[in-house]
């Protein structure tokens, strides 16, 4: 008898080997032809503008490397005969990873589509956005909730059960992670009651930025200087939120200063002259300009105006335009902007005769 012939746990020993190079060889064929395929099809989806190329795509790229092992092992383990718990080990195993792959296939499958119809409805609907985010992870945790609990009843745990005590002992959890849920529900109330959603520029305190996510837990910023910033959700909806992006209008106040010699009548038609260069601008309603009152150093011009459309850029854009509009203005009429100024007069005490 050879060394091949010899009897271990059952099976000779060319029969391990044989189920050795099975399981390497279907584990290397199955890594090779999915690499080989990905990167066909990726080819494929540079050059058609098709979705389900896409989606199949993205779906071999979570296929997992546990997977393939245990689908290799359950493969090489076919050549041999094994007892009937060592079979039923090996079946429940394969099982599982299985279960645990599709579990990830339909959470891509959600986050595939999820990520296109929160892109497109982004811009027409930023609201149906942020709700179809929220979805699309409760989606998810649906999913990941059904693979637990079929691999749970696979591997002979009673489900009724667990789910009993979870709810005996679903009282406990909450006390000891009502931080947690404060922050769920708030997250719930936000996506229901719309205060913000994604894209809108709001301001917390003294915080301010573009609201980039809404999660169960917190809620991120971007903010004008590049950093992100996060809010737990509870804290969020617990302070006063300025939204900038449902301003229908935005209203501008300034004021500018004349020097003191500047002749009455010229500064009677000061304002009328700063109201003709305001109503000239696009997206801009007028509502007053008055000579409001003796400064320290100037004569106070106050002028009020609103802005028509609530973009900063464009009301910076128009700000500026006004400004150089009456600098130029003031240059032509001779009129002199004020600048801090003092006026010192000097008296000589005595009289001549003391000279």
């Amino acid at each position: 008898m050879t060394i091949l012939e010899t009897t271990f746990y059952g099976n000779p020993v060319w029969r391990w080997f044989l189920a050795l190079g099975l399981l390497i060889s279907v584990w290397f064929v199955l890594r090779v032809l999915l690499r080989i395929v990905i990167a066909r099809l990726r080819g494929f989806v540079a050059r058609t503008p098709g979705r389900l190329d896409d989606l199949l795509v993205d779906l071999l790229e979570k296929t997992r490397f546990l997977f393939i092992l245990v689908l290799a092992l359950y493969a090489g383990s076919l050549v041999l005969s094994l007892p009937s718990a060592a079979k039923t080990a090996l079946r429940t195993l394969f099982i599982l990873a299985l279960l645990l792959q599709a579990g990830y296939w339909g959470n891509g499958l959600v986050a595939f589509f999820t990520s296109r119809f929160v892109k497109r409805k982004l811009k027409e609907d930023a609201a149906v956005a942020t709700s179809l985010a929220a979805l699309g992870f409760l989606a998810k945790f649906v999913i990941w909730a059904i693979v637990v609990l079929i691999a749970l009843d696979i591997m002979g745990i009673d489900i009724t059960a667990l789910i009993a005590g979870l709810g005996i002992g679903g009282i406990a959890i909450a006390l000891a992670v009502q931080n947690i849920l404060s922050d769920l529900f708030a997250s719930l109330s936000i996506l229901v009651d719309k205060p913000f959603v994604i894209g809108d520029f709001i301001v917390v305190g003294d915080l301010m930025g573009t609201v980039e996510r809404i999660g169960l837990k917190t809620t991120r910023l971007r903010s004008l200087s590049g950093e992100q910033i996060i809010f737990s959700n509870s804290d969020l909806l617990g302070s006063r939120v300025r939204n900038y992006k449902r301003m229908y209008e935005r209203r501008i106040a300034f004021s500018l200063g004349v020097t003191y010699d500047t002749g009455a009548d010229l500064l009677e038609q000061i304002p009328k002259m700063i109201e003709e260069i305001i109503s000239a601008q696009p997206n801009v309603r007028f509502d007053r300009c008055h000579f409001k009152s003796f400064g320290d150093f100037a004569l106070i011009i106050e002028t009020v105006y609103y802005m028509l459309i609530p973009d900063y850029t464009a009301y910076m854009d128009t700000q500026q335009a006004i400004n150089l509009a009456i600098a130029r203005r003031f240059e032509e009429e001779g009129i002199q902007f004020a600048y801090p100024t003092q006026t010192i007069y000097l008296t000589r005490s005595g009289s001549s005769e003391d000279e």
